[in-house]
């Protein structure tokens, strides 16, 4: 094996991530352009999303079964040139429908991307570096979701949505050229034969099933009043029964598609349950706060893009520090700092108000992401510590797909969250709208008064002035839903603190590890 600069393999393999992490988010800003291009609703839009996570998440877990069968470097040059050519046929897609099943040829492609690649960064670097190359890899990963809304929004504004696909073009290609030259696989992967391997069809039906249902319940859950929906019943249903009965196939199975043994591990298993709980923060905020800016503030999509990016750029300068930290300091502590920063970021966006200015938005954002600089390659280093290096693979797949899970429940409990106090929140300040509250008499005056000196009459102005103050009374309860989610996120963030001391003490410098987003 050739002589290769570790650091180059890591900026080689973080070429290709980048583009798949980004991608998960560029399309988001995008989704109304795409409906009215294509002659679709907004409900039907949101498909383009849901297909690329239900492929992404089904094919997560499974890198390291692909891996063993064709050669790792050969599947993810596979991964490579299929998200590349898929993103092509995405941008010129005629039809929803094509398009649709285009991001699922670009979700399978995508989706094992991130595992092999931080496998191959475990092997190229020794164990007392691997912390600060995952913390740079880590920059990649962290920074894509924060670049793409702002991204996409600015691509779709001056030229056309299908533009957020093409530029995976040349990053495909140039990363195919790259990984071809420097890149290969390790001795002990030993790729096996086609004929001598039994294919598990059994294990990867009930995984896609049991994963698809899983983004449709998710995804359409709101929309269809949860369990209220026969429709949304029969999906959770599939997901459970799917789900248990893939555990229990696997671990049976002399060569399974997903190894749940790596789970019996205590570090990692407390790791991977912490990933999970910080996608569904990461994401469930990264919703929220954007959202927030855009129907309550007016912000543009730009704007509201460029509240965020401060937040990255803090990440990116903390990560390098935290890759140091770890050689001196035990991760839990790092982690537990994290957590609490971050924390106090979202009881800072808690607070919130429809006069919140630009720079304050800005800084609860900064603190946020101050923490979670602090909890990615940290969770990591606990999860990966005390796993062999051949089950590399398969405990990666895993722990992306926590995260991945978690990140898809965070989206839907945040957007449910919000549905459902704004509701709550709207008919607590109706009960005071009432003629015998005087403050409500005399906000009605003062509205209607203004009105009439505007030129309309006064039977007009009373029933323009009512109108003026429920919009006043929605905008009030939507704030203080969305108050009520930076509160909740907060507090199930605190979840984390407890599983770290539950944990095998990891020596500070040891590895190997690999990082999330």
């Amino acid at each position: 094996m050739p002589a290769v600069n570790p650091w180059i393999i890591a900026l080689t393999v973080m070429l290709a991530t980048f583009m798949e992490v980004l991608d998960t988010s560029v399309a988001n800003v995008a989704l109304p352009h795409i409906a009215g291009s294509l002659s679709a609703s907004a409900d039907e839009a949101t498909w383009v999303l849901t297909s690329y996570l239900v492929s992404n998440a089904i094919i997560l877990p499974m890198g390291g079964w692909f891996s063993m069968l064709i050669g790792r470097k050969r599947f993810y040059m596979m991964c490579v040139a299929l998200f590349t050519v898929a993103s092509f046929l995405c941008g010129i897609a005629p039809t929803l429908g094509l398009l649709i099943a285009f991001r699922v040829l670009q979700g399978i492609g995508g989706g094992a991307l991130q595992p092999i690649s931080q496998a191959i960064l475990v092997e190229s670097f020794p164990r007392e570096k691997q912390g600060m190359a995952m913390a740079v890899y880590g920059m990649g990963v962290v920074v894509a979701p924060v670049v793409g809304p702002t991204l996409g929004g600015w691509i779709t504004d001056n030229f056309s949505w299908g533009w957020i696909f093409f530029i995976n073009i040349p990053v495909g290609v140039l990363s195919l050229l790259l990984t071809s030259t420097l890149i290969h696989d390790p001795p002990y992967l030993v790729r096996r034969s086609f004929s001598s391997v039994k294919v598990d069809y059994i294990g990867f039906g009930l995984l896609a099933l049991g994963l698809g249902s899983l983004e449709i319940v998710l995804d359409e859950g709101q929309r269809n009043d949860w369990f209220g929906s026969n429709f949304i019943v029969a999906f959770a249903v599939t997901t459970v029964i799917c789900l248990v009965s893939v555990v229990f196939w696997e671990v049976r199975q002399k060569e399974p598609i997903i190894d749940f043994h790596v789970l019996k591990e205590r570090n990692y298993a407390l790791a991977t349950l912490s990933m999970l709980l910080l996608g569904f923060v990461l994401y469930g905020s990264t919703t929220l706060l954007p959202l927030f800016l855009q129907t309550l503030l007016g912000y543009t999509a730009l704007l509201s893009g460029m509240v965020l990016s401060p937040g990255g750029i803090a990440i990116c300068i903390c990560m390098p520090l935290v890759g140091f930290l770890l050689r001196r300091v035990e991760a839990r502590w790092l982690v537990i700092f994290g957590v609490a920063v971050s924390t106090i970021g979202l009881m800072r966006m808690a607070h919130f108000t429809l006069e919140v200015d630009y720079r304050t938005a800005v800084w609860g954002r900064v603190v946020q992401s101050l923490g979670l600089a602090f909890l990615f390659v940290p969770i990591s280093t606990v999860a990966f510590a005390r796993i062999p290096r051949e089950r590399t693979n398969y405990a990666t797949g895993l722990f992306n797909l926590a995260r991945n899970i978690g990140g898809s429940s965070g989206i839907a409990t945040t957007i449910t969250l919000l549905a459902r106090r704004a509701q709550y929140h709207q008919n607590v300040l109706v009960s005071h709208l009432t003629p015998l509250d005087p403050a409500y008499q005399s906000r009605l005056g003062q509205i209607a008064g203004a009105v009439q000196s505007a030129g309309a009459s006064a039977p007009d102005a009373a029933h323009q002035a009512q109108g003026i103050l429920y919009g006043m009374v929605q905008r009030q309860s939507n704030m203080l839903a969305f108050a009520d989610a930076f509160w909740v996120m907060g507090i199930l963030f605190l979840a984390i603190i407890p599983l770290m001391f539950f944990l095998r003490r990891v020596k500070p410098g040891s590895g190997p590890v690999a990082a999330g987003h």
